[in-house]
């Protein structure tokens, strides 16, 4: 059953998210941003933020580098944002690196990557696998030469963590771990949880299959594992994950699906489910508290990883 704090956020959510039938990605860019900045909330205050340009093949990333003010994991974060594969940049997601930064007391460096439809699939998986290949390559360019990566999305955002993880196992880049913050992990959208959830609850099932179209341009093979990571047939040799669903989220099963997967592959798992909230909740914390009570679960968990890999 959904928070009732929660519920009365959503409601005020979808009145200003209100696009009509057929909104253009422009439309639907824009709405993305004035739902994030309604709710940003005060800024957690970091001991340094920092603009910086990731160089992957051909081109140069931009990204930004959060240090909190209690900097205690020996972890850097490479962060992917949400936002259905179109949307979404270091701006609309500074609050919440922000807040993650603060609460898990890690270094985040929050990755703005190629958005469709003006660059379609691969591209931005082309940018998140040479993203995470450079800065585990050269992590001292922005934290301790010694610190561990961990590699960290959100939404769409945590497609593109999971297959960058996938595909750069032959690179042998030792990643401390991954964590996959409500994912969506294929365009069919069938699951129980789709069809209960599907509609008025942050995430619409009708425009995440939208948005999909745009993402995917001209390609139609589902079942290539870049697209829908739960038909990957071999996920052997990658790091540990946490993965984070919301129960009143469409994308839940999927999360679930594709834990279980892991497992089934010899990837030690942890599910976080946060009981009551909805797709997007994480940004939700500054409204409603509870939103964020599964953050120190998380910190916990991201901590053992590097732990144990130093262990």
């Amino acid at each position: 059953m959904i928070n009732p704090a929660i519920a009365t956020l959503v409601a005020a959510a979808r009145e200003r998210a209100n696009l009509g039938d057929s909104p253009s990605v422009e439309q639907r860019r824009e709405a993305y941003r004035a739902q994030l900045a309604a709710l940003r909330g005060e800024p957690e205050v970091m001991a340094a933020v920092e603009d910086v340009r990731v160089p992957v093949e051909g081109r140069t990333l931009r990204a930004r580098l959060y240090v909190p003010m209690v900097d205690e994991s020996r972890a850097l974060i490479v962060f992917f944002h949400g936002g259905g594969f179109i949307a979404g940049d270091l701006d609309t997601h500074d609050a919440l690196c922000r807040r993650l930064a603060a609460d898990t007391r890690m270094r985040f460096l929050s990755i703005e990557y190629r958005l469709a439809p003006e660059f379609p699939f691969p591209a931005s998986i082309e940018d998140a696998t040479g993203a995470i290949s450079y800065v585990a390559s050269h992590v001292g360019e922005f934290d301790a030469p010694t610190a561990r990566v961990i590699v960290m999305g959100e939404s769409a955002g945590a497609t593109l963590a999971a297959v960058a993880c996938s595909i750069t196992r032959e690179e042998h880049l030792a990643l401390a771990g991954q964590v996959l913050i409500y994912p969506t992990l294929g365009p069919e959208l069938l699951t129980d949880s789709a069809h209960a959830f599907g509609h008025g609850y942050m995430l619409d099932v009708e425009r995440m299959r939208q948005d999909y179209v745009d993402y995917l341009g001209g390609w139609t093979d589902h079942g290539d594992p870049r697209v829908s990571p739960l038909m990957s047939d071999d996920l052997t040799g990658l790091p540990a994950a946490i993965v984070v669903v919301a129960e009143c989220d469409a994308l839940r099963d999927e999360g679930v699906a594709y834990a279980g997967l892991l497992e089934h592959f010899g990837v030690p798992v942890t599910i976080l489910e946060a009981k009551g909230m909805v797709h997007g909740f994480l940004r939700l914390g500054t409204l409603a508290p509870e939103a964020l009570e599964i953050v120190d679960d998380l910190a916990r968990y991201m901590h053992h990883y590097v732990e144990d890999v130093e262990g």
